[in-house]
């Protein structure tokens, strides 16, 4: 027939039907007498579920040691969730849209639970594979004892039954991360508000031993507190972990604008005259550090804090390292503001009322006079004036502040008077 008169034909009657291969057909009535030798194997194992999860809570028990602690301690909620578990995965066989959402759900908490357990995943993960391999061979013995002829077809839903077991180890692991990142969050804001608690003086008593757990130092050591404004130190163990030298355990405590390290620097023998803080990296350019004194117990973490804010406040604006230990006079000076700032105006008073260009010159006279140890020659090299120049203005300090610098407890008074200005004056 000529192609015009056949394209006519089917214009008039439509397009002529094509066979369908007749492997199509066959593939579905296997894969519908699959799903039946499927549906009837996994219908007695949901009327035989007590023995299945019976044998599967042994051959976990046998083969996992993280899932014997679970079942020594709670074997009946134990077996009771491999139970839920196992009903979940054969009624997946029989109805898989009907109880999907039931039986993720059910995967989902037991990835939680267990993650809030401990149990290690790599276990949770070969349970559930143990579990999966104990169901499938159940449904080939099931279906060898009542129909041998039968077990070839289960083949055909094998993949089905491993994508399911997939999924939900998928699904578990999922769980489980989650758990763990947010028992992570927690655990972490736990240990920051012991560490506050701990610095701010407020811990109880009976928290200490968690405290002590949580910062990984014992409860009886002894501390010193180390203040850093201007950025916490950096080294090797993190981006935000103080470079410290091996041995030294030491725990970081972020404020808003101090950072605060409890350190670890020996037992309780008071003897030890160590430097607390020796080998730690803690300075850069415009870091201010106050480190406090050494004290006894984590109880007493609270006094160290106070002492090392002491030791940050003496800083000069330009950065630089405070120990506590080494600048007692500044710090009894700052530690009270009012009677340094009375100090300084008693015993100063004069001199600070003069025109500045004055005043300046006499405070920075008598500073650099203290400085080199009342040396006249040694000040006035400092300050590029001839000794009798720095004689004349000493003289004219004495006059103003009726104290003689030949006299100790004037001098006394007038080297913590200039400390307190210097200090207080910002």
């Amino acid at each position: 027939m000529h192609p015009a008169v056949v394209t006519r034909a089917m214009i008039r009657t439509g397009p002529v039907p094509v066979p369908q291969p007749r492997t199509v057909r066959r593939r579905s009535l296997i894969d519908a007498d699959a799903l039946r030798v499927l549906h009837r194997a996994a219908r007695v194992l949901i009327e035989d579920l007590p023995d299945l999860t019976d044998r599967l809570v042994a051959i976990v028990q046998e083969q996992e040691a993280a899932y014997r602690t679970a079942l020594e301690t709670d074997y009946a909620g134990t077996w009771q969730e491999v139970q839920r578990s196992l009903r979940h995965s054969v009624l997946s066989l029989l109805d898989p849209r009907g109880n999907r959402d039931a039986a993720r759900r059910c995967s989902w908490k037991i990835g939680v639970r267990r993650a809030e357990q401990g149990v290690p995943l790599d276990a949770l993960l070969h349970a559930f594979r143990l579990g999966g391999s104990l169901v499938w061979q159940r449904l080939v013995e099931e279906t060898s004892r009542t129909a041998p002829e039968d077990v070839r077809l289960l083949v055909h839903v094998a993949t089905d039954m491993w994508n399911f077991v997939d999924e939900h180890c998928t699904l578990v692991a999922d769980a489980y991360r989650q758990a763990e990142r947010q028992l992570a969050w927690r655990r972490e804001n736990r240990v920051r508000l012991l560490a506050a608690a701990l610095l701010d003086g407020t811990s109880r008593i009976a928290d200490l031993p968690e405290t002590a757990d949580g910062l990984d130092l014992p409860e009886h050591g002894r501390y010193v507190v180390v203040a850093v404004a201007g950025g916490r130190p950096t080294g090797p163990s993190g981006a935000r972990a103080a470079a410290v030298p091996p041995g030294t355990r030491v725990h970081w405590h972020s404020g808003v604008e101090v950072d605060y390290g409890i350190v670890l620097v020996g037992d309780e023998d008071p003897e030890d005259d160590e430097d607390p803080v020796e080998g730690m990296d803690l300075t850069a350019p415009g870091r201010k550090i106050g480190i406090g004194n050494v004290v006894t117990g984590l109880a007493a973490v609270g006094d160290a804090r106070r002492l090392a804010d002491l030791a940050l406040s003496i800083c000069p604006q330009t950065g630089g390292t405070i120990r506590l230990t080494e600048h007692l006079p500044e710090a009894l000076v700052i530690s009270c503001p009012e009677l340094g700032a009375t100090l300084a105006d008693q015993v100063l008073g004069p001199l600070l009322r003069l025109e500045p260009a004055d005043r300046d010159i006499l405070l920075d006279t008598l500073s650099a006079w203290l400085t080199c140890d009342g040396s006249a020659q040694r000040a006035g090299e400092r300050l590029y004036c001839h000794r009798n120049t720095v004689l004349n203005r000493l003289r004219r300090c004495e006059q103003l502040t009726g104290r003689s610098l030949a006299r100790p407890l004037d001098v006394v008074e007038i080297s913590l008077a200039l400390t307190a200005r210097r200090l207080l004056r910002g």
